[in-house]
């Protein structure tokens, strides 16, 4: 199977091909684009069927004020420019918001101008290739299971430490998505009733105690109050209080800072009450910690397990999940896009193939009815209107 720009179409990809040896859940092993967007960097890789990235390339996000055309156009420009070195066969999308059931349409993105965005179909369009859509923590947390943390778990539930907190869940080799394609928003369970704010509306969120946001808000309270914990990243920063950023917090942390490591302690206590919440609902065997918050390692994952077993309902009488940092790091909402995509392709192939099919039992049944052919056409089973 390969794949081709077509003049004629403004340089959209063609699919051309025969039938290949298919892979995990019978997809075909062939290579496929994943695209993660997120509020800041659009990431597309080329992706293999064993999750090797063959080639990446990234770019800015659009500006979120701009019509959504233009991340659509963004999306476009980065796929052909990739199939000019590689086949090309499916495009999987990693979207930073609610997606809904039939993996079609973005119906919010909290940092794009997508509203019930019809990104599918009109990406399909203009590249002619089978294109799937998905949360991003969903495309994260496929990945994890198929080539990083979550090999082997047949119940998994991944947590993604950013900006805010996503989530996915995985059963029986299967992504569950809900009634209505949005579950898995573990950031929005309140746990602390009336507390801070949330940028959802709500109070008492578990982002606002346990994230990339939680973590900087507090180092810049005490930076801004000038309390003497703070003097460490103070100078570092030399007194410019925005300067702070969760990734200096974590450097900060790993070379003994005091204040630093406490806060970490106090994301990842937080987290492990958040998980103990989920195990008691979903019951897992295993969580996996992904996004730029788990960088920090065991100075968050080692507190988060603490508070876990001390907050687990009927601790000391169950078995216990196991929490573990993703493998994959920033390119697993890509790999796993690129992997789902890549099941869509085969249902794509079939489809086509059955169409091929039908076309030529037509032509040879056309081809017996023709003047000057010998006898009637014999029906068949494979002859319409048999």
């Amino acid at each position: 199977m390969s794949t081709y720009r077509d003049p004629a179409r403004g340089g959209v990809l063609r699919t051309v091909g025969t039938r290949e040896r298919r892979s995990h859940l019978s997809a075909p092993r062939v290579p496929t684009v994943g695209i993660d967007i997120g509020g800041t960097k659009v990431m597309a890789g080329v992706v293999d069927a064993d999750g090797t990235i063959l080639e990446k390339i990234r770019t800015e996000t659009p500006d979120k004020s701009k019509s959504p055309k233009v991340v659509e156009d963004t999306i476009v420009e980065l796929v052909l420019d990739l199939s000019d070195r590689h086949d090309v066969h499916a495009v999987g999308i990693g979207a930073a918001g609610w997606v809904d059931a039939d993996r079609a349409r973005v119906l919010f993105a909290p940092h794009l101008a997508w509203r019930n965005e019809p990104l599918r179909d009109a990406l399909q369009d203009r590249l002619a290739v089978p294109v799937m859509v998905d949360n991003d923590a969903n495309t994260a947390a496929w990945a994890e299971w198929r080539f990083g943390a979550g090999r082997g778990e047949d119940h998994l539930v991944m947590i993604t430490l950013g900006t805010g907190i996503g989530g996915a869940i995985l059963e029986d080799g299967k992504v569950k998505r809900g009634k209505y394609g949005v579950a898995g928003e573990f950031g929005h369970m309140q746990v602390v009733p009336g507390g801070h704010r949330c940028p959802c509306g709500n109070r008492g969120c578990w982002e606002q105690y346990s994230s990339g946001n939680a973590l900087v808000r507090e180092a810049r309270e005490l930076a801004a109050a000038d309390s003497p914990v703070a003097y460490g990243i103070i100078e570092r920063v030399k007194g410019n209080v925005p300067d702070i950023t969760g990734p200096l917090i974590t450097e900060l942390a790993r070379e003994g800072d005091a204040m630093c490591v406490e806060l970490l302690q106090d994301i990842g206590q937080w987290l492990g009450v958040g998980i103990a919440n989920l195990a008691a609902a979903l019951d897992p065997s295993c969580f996996v910690i992904g996004g730029g918050v788990s960088a920090a390692d065991d100075l968050l994952i080692g507190p988060a397990r603490d508070a876990f077993r001390r907050h687990l309902t009927g601790r000391g009488y169950r078995p216990e999940a196991r929490i573990t940092r993703a493998q994959l790091g920033p390119e697993a909402g890509m790999v796993g896009a690129a992997d789902l995509a890549r099941l869509v392709a085969r249902r794509f192939r079939r489809a086509n193939r059955r169409r091929v099919e039908r076309f030529e039992r037509y032509e040879r049944y056309a081809q017996a009815l023709r003047p000057g052919t010998h006898g009637r056409a014999s029906r068949t089973p494979e002859d319409p209107g048999s």
